[in-house]
């Protein structure tokens, strides 16, 4: 993985002056989903302490984390995003999932506060499979180890603080249909990370051919 130098340049195939960004892809999902995603995070909260809410317009489902890259290989990044995700999902509409549970993540010392979602179709799984192997062989990206287990983080643990991990009940969300694949870059301030979409990808739009 590329890693940023003090200079403000990175030691990579980006060469020397590039820029590093923070990147990651994600599922995106429709505003009434977040909102509702949102107040259940809050309402989570009020019995707990040390959880930091993630702000409503930053819930999204990730499913390619590619942390810090040069800034001059954005462009065949977003290219790899954009062919993936058209050919995986070429005329078969929006993804389509449920809210399944609440997970605390990892189970035993908790890190985030998140929502499981379903995947019936096994959709949502086939465009992230596709995503890391083509990210991957590009060199872009360095796949888990772990399955990939779709999910939106609603709020962190604040840092030093330990949480025991009640169950909780899941929220009441309607069916979530998901329109469009993101990649993201991701500024990192004081105030929380902020997120600026660098190109969205519709999911299941009709194939050109």
């Amino acid at each position: 993985m590329t890693r940023p130098d003090p200079a403000g340049g990175s030691a990579g195939a980006g060469g020397a002056g590039t820029r590093p960004v923070r990147l990651f892809v994600a599922l995106d999902l429709p505003r009434p989903v977040r909102s509702v995603l949102a107040q259940w995070a809050a309402e989570r909260r009020r019995g707990l302490t040390g959880l930091r809410l993630i702000a409503e317009r930053n819930l999204h489902v990730t499913l390619c984390f590619l942390g810090w890259r040069d800034e001059a290989e954005v462009e065949e990044i977003r290219g790899i995003c954009r062919s993936v995700t058209e050919t995986v999902t070429a005329g078969r509409g929006p993804v389509r999932l449920s809210v399944s549970a609440a997970l605390w993540l990892p189970p035993r010392r908790p890190r985030v506060l998140a929502v499981e979602l379903t995947d019936t179709e096994g959709r949502l799984a086939s465009v992230q499979s596709a995503l890391a192997r083509a990210l991957a062989a590009g060199g872009f990206y360095e796949p888990e180890d772990r399955p990939f287990l779709a999910h939106v983080t609603v709020a962190r643990v604040q840092r030093g603080v330990r949480i025991r991990p009640e169950p909780l009940s899941a929220p009441d969300v309607p069916a979530v249909t998901a329109a469009a694949v993101t990649l993201y870059r991701s500024r990192l301030k004081r105030s929380g990370a902020e997120y600026e979409a660098l190109d969205s990808i519709p999911v299941g739009a009709p194939s050109s051919g």
